[in-house]
């Protein structure tokens, strides 16, 4: 144990620094180079992907006897992967036996399993990149590094705020306290963490690792058994999470029953009966409105961490670089397909036009800049596969057919060429009105956006900042050439609980969140309850009993 904690002690030092400083770094390189990975990590990784297709996944953990899961990749794929199944009272109780002893070991000792585990995940990079890519549909470039080292830094990044905030409270203390002439009181005091129970982590389908690992780190890290719970669509990169870390654990002397999978089916869901169960004590969810909704009303007294839906905006007030304006934000639309809760739906632009480098444009100059931007982007087959990826899932393809009634379509939807046998659509554009609130203020997931026409700058930053106080957002984006505006809208959407990017025209979009520095949701609107990462996201996962005795004269 106290070798895998010297091991990463600086990878952890270093961690902790940087999200004090909040400046740029992160432990895990994001390219996937055969000079980092090793030279024939790709191949490994493809081959050890395949080896998995249509066999059962081993994993050495209690079950009834049962396997269970039916992910479908969507390229296309019928992964036909098996996993044991994990009744929820067997889970539960599992995780109580195995809490004893992983409550028991110092900060350091989990600290050092939980490196080690991230670690060894990134070691597996490239596998992890075809597990997620054949169940969230993201392409590969994304799906390496969104799904594997930028997932990594976010559970680096929960590891570090955690045991900084438990290096704060000392193990052992003499307290004494003067009395004038008489001797003073003497006491020692010890102050011991108590985990608060076995953690449950739901999982979502879009982003199975980089949503999960803060929680399941968070918890780990603060004495928690962890039982991971992913969605019947994306199981194999948490069953493989699961695996790695139960080896590690065992490596360690703990019982692996620290970290479980309960795999299910969307015919035999197990969700509900592990959010009620008695014995959980800590949620982390990850996905709708209305199920988040369902979670928090019946989870009772459990500790419950939410990222749901939100609505995402961009006000468009004027611009000094109408092309890179344009490039930018069609990048941000059609990256992934639109399915990233950081990705952008309206487009608030003034109906009478804004001023640009290029002089004054109309608002349908700028819905067609941005237009002529994603064409431009998409134009190319092959770049468009690697930027659009595949749409996850069969409703949303629906939901994008829905749409087409709600506005004024500026460009259709289409599937993408030479994409055979996966699921695959380009973004639809609409135009509306800011009156025709009902098209526009309703989370539409995945490529479905607004361009909508407001009266104003100060109408389009009234609404969008309303907006995300009654109907959640994670991120919002500005574009404006006055600061007044600008500090008009810096105080509009910090009041609405959202994270403001301003002028981006270059390689930075609205979507990105970077691990250590950037606070990826801020609890403070509907989009979710609490904030990946901070100190209040790890700080209550544990309590501090104390004992104190008089020292003997």
């Amino acid at each position: 144990m106290a070798g895998f904690f010297d091991r990463h002690k600086a990878t952890l030092d270093k961690a902790v620094e940087t999200i004090r400083s909040r400046g740029y770094w992160s432990a895990y390189p994001e390219m996937p180079s055969g000079k980092v990975y090793g030279e024939t990590a790709k191949e490994d990784g493809e081959a050890a992907f395949k080896a998995l297709v249509g066999q059962p996944f081993e994993l050495d953990q209690p079950t009834g006897g049962g396997r269970t899961g039916h992910e479908i990749s969507p390229y296309g794929l019928d992964l036909g992967i098996s996993y044991p199944e994990l009744a929820p009272d067997m889970a539960v109780a599992a995780a109580k036996a195995a809490m004893r002893g992983w409550a028991q070991a110092s900060p350091e000792a989990r600290a050092g399993v939980c490196l080690e585990i991230l670690a060894r995940i990134n070691a597996q990079s490239f596998l992890f990149a075809h597990a997620v890519m054949h169940t969230s549909g993201q392409a590969f470039m994304m799906a390496f590094q969104a799904g594997g080292p930028h997932a990594q830094d976010r559970g680096l990044e929960a590891v570090a705020y955690a045991y900084d905030e438990m290096s704060r409270i000392p193990g052992h203390v003499r307290w004494e306290k003067p009395q004038g002439p008489k001797d003073p009181l003497v006491l020692d005091k010890q102050f011991r963490i108590v985990p608060r129970g076995p953690a449950l982590v739901i999982g979502c389908a879009t982003f199975p690792t980089w949503n999960s690992y803060p929680g399941l780190f968070a918890s780990l890290a603060t004495g928690n058994p962890v039982i991971v719970k992913p969605h019947p669509g994306a199981i194999l990169p948490l069953a493989l999470t699961v695996r790695i870390g139960r080896e590690v654990l065992s490596e360690a002397g703990f019982d692996p029953n620290v970290l479980l999978l309960a795999a299910d089916t969307a015919e035999k869901p197990l969700t509900k009966e592990l959010v009620t169960h008695p014995d959980v004590a800590i949620i982390d969810f990850t996905g709708s409105s209305a199920f988040g909704s369902w979670v928090r009303d019946n989870a009772r007294d459990k500790l419950v961490y939410t990222e749901e839906a939100g609505v995402n905006s961009i006000v468009v007030a004027g611009t000094d670089s109408l092309r890179g304006m344009a490039g930018n934000i069609a990048f941000s639309l059609s990256l992934y397909s639109g399915q990233m809760c950081t990705a952008p739906q309206n487009i608030y632009v003034p109906r009478e036009g804004i001023d640009t480098d290029e002089g004054h444009k109309s608002f349908d100059e700028v819905a067609g800049a941005i237009r002529t931007a994603m064409d431009k982007l998409l134009g190319d087959p092959q770049r468009a596969a690697g930027v659009l990826g595949a749409v996850q899932s069969d409703a949303t393809l629906k939901r994008i057919a829905d749409a087409h009634r709600l506005g004024t379509v500026l460009r259709e939807s289409a599937a993408v060429e030479g994409m055979d046998g996966a699921r695959s659509a380009t973004p639809l554009m609409l135009a509306v009105d800011a009156k025709d609130e009902a098209a526009y203020l309703e989370e539409r997931f995945g490529p479905i956006s607004f361009v909508i026409a407001t009266d104003g700058a100060d109408d389009a930053i009234a609404r969008a900042s309303a907006s995300a106080k009654t109907k959640g957002a994670i991120t919002a984006a500005l574009y404006a050439t006055r600061e007044d505006v600008i500090d008009q809208a810096a105080d509009a959407f910090a009041d609405a609980g959202v994270a403001l990017s301003v002028n981006l025209t270059g390689g930075i979009f609205v979507n990105q969140s970077a691990a250590f520095s950037d606070y990826h949701v801020t609890g403070a609107n509907p989009a979710g309850n609490a904030c990946l990462c901070d100190s209040a996201f790890v700080a209550n996962r544990f309590r501090v009993a104390a004992m104190r005795r008089p020292v003997a004269a």
